[in-house]
Order: C-alpha cells, then structure tokens, then sequence
C-alpha cells in the first residue's frame, strides 16, 4: 500500500519562460517593481563572452539606471556577497543572471541589503529573520535551479562551505531564457545537465521530505534532461534543446527545493571546497557509486525511474531494474564525456581520508540520503571513484 505522508510544497509565485524572455526583463521590473534603479548581479566571464549584450542593449534604452556587480566568482566566498550586499542597498531591484554562484549571491544580497542580520547569522536551515529587496533570477546554464530554490551555497573558509536555506530565498519572478544558454561550452553543458538529474534522483529517493509534487517533477524534469541533454550538447545552437534542459533542471529545482538532496551532494561539496571541481562535475564523479551503495535501500525507487527512462527494462525484476537505472546513468555520463576518475583530477589516494570527513559534516544533506552513511561508509565511496 503507497501511504502519502504530510508535507509542506513551496516554489516561486511568478515563473516565466519563453524564447528571449530576457529582453522583456526592462518592462517587468518597471511594471512590476516600479523600480527606478536595479543592481545586476554575474559574473565577468558572461559578460566578457557577450552573452548578456542584447538584455544590456534593452536595459540601457530604458529608463531605468543600471548597476553592474560583476565580481562574482565560483563557489563564492563571504567577501563577494557581503560586497554585493553592499551595492544592492543602492538599488530598487535586485536581479541575478547567471549560473548557480550569480543566483546564490543575488539571492543573499537582496538579504543584506536590507541590514536587519548578519550573514554569519543566517547559516542553517530557517535562520534568515530579515525582510529582502525584491529580487529576479535569470538562469544561464540548465544545471543548479538556484532560480527556484530557497538555498545559497556560501564558501566560507579555504574548503569549507555552509548553505543557508529558507524561504525568503525564493525570488519574486524566475525567468528563463534558452537563448542565453546558446553559447555554452559542451563541457560545462554536461557537466551542468548531470548536475540537474541528480537533483532530481536524490530527490525522488529523498529519506524525510519525498512527496508526490516533488515526485512528479523529478520525472518529468529527467524525461527532459534524458531527452534534451544529449542533443544540446551535440549541438548547443539549438534552442528547443536548449530550452527542453533548462526547464529539466527548472522542474528538478523544484523537486529537490521540497525533497532535499543527500549523499551525492555531501560527497561532491568536499570535492569543490577542496579541489575547487565544478559541482556538476563532482556529482557526476561520484554519483554511480553512491547510487550503488544506495540500491539496497531505494531499489523501488530507482526501478521506478528506470521503467520512465528506458521502457525496455519494464519485463525485468525490480532488482534488474533498479541496477539497470543505475547502469543506464554511468553510460548516459560516458555518452557526455564524464569518463574521468578522481586520481584524473590531481587527488592522491592518501587525501580520501580528509575528503570522508568532509563529507560528514554535510548534515543536513546526509540525513535525507535512504541509507544511513557512515565514515568509513564515504571513505569506501571515495576510493572506489578514486
């Protein structure tokens, strides 16, 4: 018998997503917000690569007076959002465009602005006690669905990181543009696409906060990221692919915003703040090993996912379908290009030690993971993608 459990759904009020949805960006925030000022949050690589000249183009035309902070860096650091905090008390709106780092930052600035807390204050589940400026998300990669997450992810020591979760995160309106993602390298396509799926996995087979919304967005987000990915990285020119990956990884956001994400991320976050990996790419590292050790716990689950991905495996036990799931997710990865192993990455074999107790300071994350992860439970999940 399936028993539904009780559980509370939340996603932004206002999403919006169409072809050159970006350049309607001028008009919203003056119908909208009645804004007069607004402070643009990315990073300078995006703006180097002219990604965002034609939304500039619009901007500048409008009467709106236009703030740039472009210091955002990867993983960003407590300095870089305490100095956008900074700008954003100067402005009306504030809005984020760019990849999951952009958003992050634009999210906790439009906190600060508004000088009621201390960033130090707000680390943890539902310890933001402030109000916020209005704030606007623009996604540029089809990976992180920091546009529709209440969740920032903080650097705040040399490798180590702290989220900070709750509502107040979600912004006014989410909107999404595929033609800004056109110009994205095929490595960081897939590095970012596999990112999406596993947001979508880990919350399907979320311990404590699975429920039926968010189920049904992790299947409809991995039909899509299945679909689409591939093609988009074979061809990033073509918008409709474009577009079928970043509504997935929009719906896995979602999904995984209500029912968190676990072991995959606790393993991967040490891999970032250590080594300063991409996230998708350490997700993608590590994920077929996790879900391995996993199987024994999410077998119904992940047998569920394999018969939405590949029909074929439906005649199969539901143990061969689970591992075919499984299977399925190594080759998908191999197909985009992550065939790498850490030692590929400059990690010694004697640095698995500090990387497994970095993991299990990921709490918050572990605890949603179906089976219960042990020290030595890491270690073991880390030499074998060694």
């Amino acid at each position: 018998m399936y028993t539904i459990n009780d559980f509370d759904f939340k996603t932004v009020a206002d999403i919006r997503f169409a072809v050159n949805a970006a350049l309607s960006l001028p008009t919203l925030l003056i119908t909208r917000f009645n804004a007069k000022s607004i402070l643009l949050i990315t990073d300078k690589g995006l703006v180097k690569a002219g990604v965002l000249d034609d939304l500039l183009n619009e901007l500048e035309i409008s009467d709106l007076n236009i703030q740039i902070f472009d210091e955002v860096l990867a993983d960003p650091p407590e300095a870089i959002i305490r100095a956008a905090g900074e700008q954003a008390k100067q402005v009306d709106v504030v809005v984020g465009i760019g990849g999951g780092s952009s958003m992050d930052t634009a999210k906790l600035a439009a906190v600060l602005a508004m000088e009621e807390q201390a960033l130090a204050d707000m680390y943890g589940v539902d310890q933001v006690l402030s109000t916020r400026k209005p704030l606007v998300l623009v996604p540029t990669t089809a990976g992180t669905g920091s546009e529709v997450t209440p969740i920032s992810i903080v650097t705040t020591g040399e490798s180590t990181k702290a989220g900070v979760v709750s509502p107040i995160l979600y912004p006014d309106v989410a909107l999404l543009d595929p033609t800004l993602l056109l110009g994205l390298p095929a490595h960081i396509t897939a590095e970012t696409g596999i990112d999406a799926m596993v947001h979508a996995i880990e919350a399907f087979t979320s311990k404590h906060k699975k429920n039926p919304l968010s189920d049904n967005l992790a299947i409809k987000a991995l039909q899509l990221l299945a679909t689409h990915l591939p093609l988009s990285y074979k061809n990033g020119k073509d918008v409709n692919h474009r577009g079928g990956t970043l509504l997935g990884a929009m719906l896995a956001g979602q999904a995984f915003a209500n029912a968190p994400v676990a072991a995959v991320h606790a393993l991967a976050y040490p891999l970032g703040g250590i080594y300063h990996m991409a996230h998708g790419l350490s997700n993608a590292l590590m994920l077929p090993y996790v879900m391995r050790f996993n199987v024994s716990a999410a077998q119904r689950q992940y047998a569920q996912l394999a018969r939405v991905l590949n029909p074929e495996l439906a005649e199969r036990t539901e143990t061969e379908q689970a591992l075919g799931f499984i299977e399925y997710m190594e080759q998908f990865c191999k197909a985009l290009g992550i065939t790498k192993r850490l030692r590929d990455y400059g990690i010694d074999q004697q640095d698995l030690p500090a990387l497994a107790q970095g993991a299990m300071l990921q709490t918050r994350l572990l605890m949603n993971n179906p089976r219960t992860v042990t020290y030595e439970d890491a270690l073991a999940l880390y030499q074998q993608a060694w």
